[in-house]
């Protein structure tokens, strides 16, 4: 005699049904398969130097920078002894595209540097390079750790206004030359990855 009611389902179904939205959905999503692949390649590539004099008690005619900041007894007109740990220091410096302290200016690097480790002789950087010339005008924004022992060292380029409008990359730091606590010169080797 037939059984009156719902009839047993086929385990067919399910099995059907899964290989259906298996076979209906693309191996890589459609974002994916239309992003495109950022070029490892800069489209940019600028090189400056900047000089930086520390305000010394008697050099404010020719300083260019000064340290507003010190530990607990420090002396704002001499960088502190210990890795300098807590000076910090703001500054407005000349920018040349060669390494001659007296060449024409194509800019000023405005912003400030701080001592921030006792053990190891080392800054934290943020400031902008501002163009006001032919070649280039508006401003190109770093921050970063300078390890300042090491011959190299790589600070973010986060941003910039006017030709350099919401610039990315990565510019080289290399002390280029220092003279005891009250001069030293960078080359800013610097590679733009986004270029608007």
């Amino acid at each position: 005699m037939a059984s009156i009611g719902n009839p047993k389902p086929s385990p067919f179904i399910p099995a059907f049904f899964a290989l259906f939205l298996l076979l209906s959905c693309p191996a890589i999503p459609a974002a994916a398969r239309t992003r495109r692949v950022r070029s490892l390649k800069p489209c940019e590539e600028l090189a400056f130097f900047f000089h930086d004099i520390i305000y010394d008690g008697t050099n404010a005619k020719n300083a260019t920078s000064a340290i507003v900041a010190a530990p607990a007894g420090g002396d704002k007109i001499k960088l502190d002894g210990l890795n300098h740990f807590g000076d910090l220091a703001v500054f407005d410096d000349p920018i040349t595209l060669d390494n001659n302290l007296h060449s024409k200016p194509v800019g000023r690097a405005q912003g400030f540097y701080f001592y921030d480790k006792k053990e190891i002789f080392t800054a934290w950087l943020g400031f902008s390079f501002v163009f006001n010339s032919t070649e280039h005008r508006g401003s190109i924004n770093f921050a970063g750790a300078d390890p300042l022992m090491n011959k190299t060292r790589d600070i973010s380029v986060i941003g910039g206004t006017g030709d350099f409008f919401m610039a990315r990359g990565v510019a080289t730091l290399t002390t280029d030359a220092f003279e005891g606590e009250v001069y030293f010169r960078l080359r800013v080797d610097i590679k733009l990855y986004e270029c608007w």
